[in-house]
């Protein structure tokens, strides 16, 4: 096969080796590939959602929240949506006002 060498995987997990930990063990819900219809953990949501946020941060507030709330309702899996949601309701420390306010604009 040519082109570009594809990472070294591991069969039972389908994960490339470098996300293990140093025990050799992935994180559940955190690092373990998502199983369909499964949301991450709120943790890993924060996260990507910030990450989102910080995409759009050089627009204007206003224009950051609404791409922002474009980006998940068109991207995320509607349980994403929710667990992030659930997790917003106990007072969501982590998420940036952006991605607050982007997924309060989808409630």
């Amino acid at each position: 096969m040519s082109g570009v060498p594809m990472p070294d995987m591991d069969a039972t997990r389908g994960v490339p080796p470098e996300a293990t930990h140093l025990s050799g063990e992935l994180h559940p819900g955190v690092d373990s590939p998502a199983e369909p219809g499964v949301a991450p953990a709120p943790a890993s949501l924060v996260r990507m959602a910030n990450q989102i946020a910080s995409n759009a941060a050089h627009k204007p507030h206003d224009v950051a929240v609404a791409r922002t709330a474009d980006h998940l309702r068109e991207f995320w899996h509607p349980s994403m949506i929710r667990t992030l949601e659930s997790y917003a309701d106990t007072g969501a420390p982590g998420l940036t006002p952006i991605a607050a306010e982007a997924l309060a604009t989808l409630r």
